[in-house]
């Protein structure tokens, strides 16, 4: 593929793959403004309206491990334009869903579409740009998407409830998506796998798929269903357990799904951990700042989407003009801890953000880091967790990112979610005020934020090595 389209063609392309993956990206957060007006057209309790987002969150995170892999035996370039396909027809269901059983149903196709786009799409755009300056220069661009897009679908969806209604947060995606299958087919080159074999490894396929499947139900109910509830024990350990047979089937199939030498590769590894990490702190700023502007200080939809604006604008700047120039001078370790150490410092600010705050002194400098510290960071943890593996593979190692910030993301809001409720609880029962104990419940929860946050540097700062420009030559080597 890579010789298949140069010059001002590439990136055309490669403004393809943001555009669907923006799309992608801004479904997750799009929904959560429109909750209220969901509920209130479809009869939702709030147990069932729920699944509204857990639909999509189950097959989404799901399938992201098995879409990469399938994209790397069947053509990449294939799988993306069902993935969109899928997702736009989806989008239409959901945009004219009058039932709460086929809106949910929507819901988990989309989830399922946008699994399979989300899996492929990074490994299309490193094949897209095999030279490191210019990759570096894409990712940086990709990172800004995937950290950016979802405060992005705060403001869309505030905007398209209020002006519209709540189905056209849905159905906004049906054009956008036509658009985007009508230029993959006519800017994305055609290009058969890099795998040498198309054995679908069907054993590790169902293991790990309904190993994630349960992990993610787990998480997302886990807060309803209690963290120690035999539910979700039970439903954790029959996920673990699964993933020791797929790891042991792994170990003895001729074509595993995912080869088991990949966790040799260090950076790889270290990478995923860190996106992990880094995915938890910035749910936990994204979806408990957004609560503190709602809950605390009284903004509505729109004005919650307007605070989180100057955040995507410094992100935008940085992953675009910046990181990819930090990166080819420092390599990985120093952009990535600089970047982790401001969003760790932003989080801290929300840490004491206090009770009648104002947007200038109070949310502002916390956005104004955050927004420069996830700038920064994202292009290097992605960066290193790809540049490593061979072509034929790359497929498989963007599903495996995928699912780590996916998997971080959702288990890091679950829990400091629940963090911020029990200190809430016990600070109502201390006899505090309930907007006090609301707010003194997530000062808990940024705090434990930015230590995530600042675990995510230290492990990046001991273990990662290399540079953009090694990493390219090492997975160019390693090409058959």
């Amino acid at each position: 593929m890579q010789n298949a389209v140069t010059g001002r063609h590439r990136w055309l392309a490669f403004g393809v793959l943001c555009l669907g993956v923006l799309m992608i990206v801004l479904d997750t957060t799009i929904v959560n403004v429109a909750l209220p007006s969901i509920r209130g057209a479809l009869g939702f309790n709030e147990t069932s309206l729920a699944w509204v987002v857990n639909a999509y969150l189950l097959t989404f995170g799901g399938f992201l491990l098995l879409g990469g892999r399938l994209g790397d035996l069947y053509g990449r370039r294939l799988l993306f334009l069902i993935g969109i396909t899928l997702f736009t027809l989806a989008s239409l269901a959901c945009g004219l869903s009058g039932s709460q059983a086929f809106l949910v149903t929507a819901r988990a196709v989309q989830g399922l579409g946008g699994a399979v786009v989300d899996a492929v799409a990074l490994s299309l755009m490193m094949n897209l740009f095999t030279e490191p300056a210019e990759r570096a220069k894409a990712m940086g661009v990709f990172g800004f998407v995937c950290a950016g897009g979802g405060s992005i679908g705060v403001l869309l969806g505030g905007l398209l409830t209020n002006a519209l209604s709540w189905h056209w947060i849905f159905l906004v995606n049906v054009p956008v998506g036509a658009l985007v299958l009508a230029l993959t087919l006519r800017w994305l080159p055609s290009a058969g796998s890099d795998a040498l074999h198309r054995h679908l490894d069907v054993g590790g396929a169902i293991t790990v798929t309904t190993a994630l499947l349960l992990a993610v139900y787990a998480v997302v109910n886990g807060n309803s269903a209690g963290w120690i509830s035999l539910r979700t024990l039970g439903l954790l350990a029959a996920a673990l357990a699964l993933v020791g047979v797929f790891l042991a089937i792994e170990a003895r199939v001729r074509a595993p799904l995912m080869p088991l030498r990949l966790f040799r590769l260090r950076n790889l590894v270290t990478a995923n951990v860190v996106g992990v990490l880094w995915a938890a702190a910035m749910f936990a700023w994204f979806f408990l700042s957004a609560l503190y502007l709602q809950l605390v200080l009284g903004y509505n939809p729109m004005q919650v989407g307007l605070a989180f604006l100057p955040a995507n604008v410094i992100m935008a700047v940085f992953s675009v003009g910046w990181s990819a120039r930090l990166v080819m001078r420092f390599g990985y370790r120093a952009p990535l801890v600089t970047g982790l150490g401001f969003a760790a410092a932003g989080l801290l600010l929300f840490a004491r953000a206090p009770l009648h705050g104002s947007f200038m002194w109070d949310v502002l400098p916390g956005m104004t880091l955050l927004g420069i510290g996830a700038g920064i960071a994202f292009n290097p943890v992605l960066m290193a967790a790809m540049n490593d593996v061979a072509p034929e593979e790359s497929g498989l190692a963007s599903g495996i990112v995928n699912t780590a910030f996916m998997m971080g993301g959702a288990l890091g809001l679950a829990v400091l979610a629940s963090l911020a409720a029990a200190c809430t609880d016990r600070l109502l029962v201390a006899g505090r005020e309930q907007l006090a104990a609301l707010n003194g419940g997530y000062h808990v929860a940024f705090f434990a934020g930015a230590g995530f946050a600042l675990v995510a540097a230290l492990l990046g700062a001991v273990l990662l090595r290399g540079t953009a420009a090694s990493g390219a030559r090492t997975a160019q080597s390693a090409a058959p």
